[in-house]
């Protein structure tokens, strides 16, 4: 079928739209302007525009700014944007240049087209409802946007912590399971003391219950809006009351905590909040990132490695060579992590590149946090499910390897003096022989004293306050 066109006008001049789209002139410009990424606006994002345009036209309407039939007409519409319907129409790309006017205007455009049908009228027929007039009225896209793209943050934010909570819980089953599995620790690759593979997952439990803490802080450092300020923060053209009360009704409306900057010229010209909410998702993907580097190098063999764990066998692991399966899970998990700390030296340039009142740089910053965002807890999430929860000990293979480690001298140093201990961990590794068996072949410990000395819970933990070590011994 032929595709038929309706002509619309900007400040630009006239382009034919095509006359089922809910766009506009200015999205349509918007899009051939900006093909970078060929994606899509994210999802949370055009929620989030929609949750805004909704609660400026109840506010509008709630100063007198905007009549009840417009009003309405304009919530309707968003109503169904925020439900999932007529996302295809955003078509504008998430690295846009313009501060992100297009999305605003993309959002307007599609918002006022879908009113004016709600109200008996053809698309493009302005007069009923304009994308500028209306739907767009007392803000401005520097208000817009940074709001828009940090309430979808919060929202992506607490999908990725809830994930972050469900490795927590996995890692500690795991640390409680593997409690009594003594096996060496090392430390620069190297023989060091021996350390229960318990005490290892809940070292990583630790560290991401850090991690969930730090993503309520993120939340809180953007939870401040510069709703109200319009252009630069000034609040130009923007009615008093509607200035107080906007950002409490998006609260309302959305049920998230939004407050509004006390100081909202600060609010649109600097973006180190980004830079801070960036800075913690990185450390969470340093956190991940050493954590499966562990278990790479733990799993490693199955006969030529460490082989101290199994990792769950997920897909075959060459075309090659029968029989290899490899560590997918975590080697996913670590190249995620890599591309969010390039994301986050992204996000810093860009926080930083902005000029007086206002930095142009927020597509870039959205785009590339919403996808550490998101991709951390996709990551997060697999980690779970395909590795965490199916991860075996080989507890003999690692019982055997402390037995014939040299590094068991560090536990008897204390009891027959730090140089006789080298003298020994010398010779044992050069005649091969065992520490226990050169310790009671000297005469310096007895085979009982060994026996406590050794045991796999007494190295694991600090001694007795108060008690000296050598009063089991005597």
């Amino acid at each position: 079928m032929e595709q038929k066109y309706r002509l619309e006008h900007d400040s630009i001049g006239e382009r034919e739209v095509p006359i089922d789209a809910y766009y506009g002139v200015q999205s349509l410009r918007a899009k051939e302007n900006f093909g970078i990424t060929g994606l899509k606006i994210h999802p949370e994002m055009i929620v989030s525009v929609a949750q805004i345009k909704k609660a400026a036209a109840i506010t509008n309407f709630e100063v007198g700014e905007l009549d009840k039939d417009r009003a309405d007409a304009i919530v309707k519409a968003c109503d169904e944007i925020i439900e999932g319907k007529w996302h295809d129409q955003f078509i504008v790309d998430p690295i846009q240049g313009g501060a992100g006017t297009s999305l605003n205007m993309n959002a307007n455009e599609v918002i006022a087209n879908r009113a004016i049908e709600l109200l008996g009228g053809q698309k493009g027929d302005y007069k009923i409802v304009n994308p500028n007039d209306h739907v767009n009225f007392g803000q401005s896209t520097n208000d817009v946007f940074p709001s828009c793209g940090k309430m979808a943050a919060i929202t992506l934010l607490t999908k990725t912590q809830n994930e972050l909570k469900s490795l927590e819980s996995a890692l500690m089953d795991k640390a409680k399971e593997f409690d009594g599995v003594i096996k060496m620790g090392r430390t620069q690759l190297q023989d060091a003391v021996p350390i229960r593979l318990g005490q290892e997952f809940h070292a990583y439990a630790t560290a991401i219950a850090r991690d969930i803490r730090r993503f309520d802080t993120a939340k809180e450092e953007i939870r401040l809006l510069n709703m109200g300020g319009t252009a630069v923060g000034t609040g130009l053209n923007v009615d008093l009351i509607y200035f107080r009360r906007v950002v409490k009704n998006m609260s309302t409306l959305t049920g998230e905590e939004l407050v509004q900057s006390f100081d909202t010229i600060d609010a649109t010209q600097n973006l180190d909040s980004y830079a801070a909410v960036s800075g913690i998702v990185k450390s969470c993907a340093v956190n991940l990132s050493k954590m499966c580097n562990d278990l790479r190098l733990m799993s490693s063999g199955p006969r030529c490695g460490l082989n101290e764990i199994h990792l769950p066998a997920k897909q075959n692991g060459s075309s090659i060579m029968p029989g290899k399966v490899n560590p997918v899970i975590p080697e996913v998990v670590n190249q995620v992590c890599f591309n969010i700390i390039g994301n986050d030296q992204t996000i810093t340039l860009a926080a930083e590149a902005g000029q007086l009142e206002l930095n142009a740089f927020e597509p870039i910053i959205f785009y590339k946090l919403f996808e550490s965002i998101q991709t951390l807890g996709n990551a997060v999430h697999t980690l779970v499910e395909n590795c965490i929860v199916g991860i075996t000990a080989n507890a003999e293979h690692c019982k055997k390897s402390v037995e014939n480690s040299i590094g068991i001298i560090t536990a008897i140093c204390p009891y027959v003096g730090y140089e006789t201990a080298a003298n020994v961990a010398k010779e044992a590794l050069k005649t091969n022989r065992s520490v226990r068996e050169l310790i009671l072949e000297k005469g310096l410990l007895t085979e009982t004293q060994l026996q406590t000395i050794l045991d796999p819970f007494t190295m694991t933990k600090p001694g007795i306050a108060g008690k000296d070590p050598m009063d089991s011994l005597k």
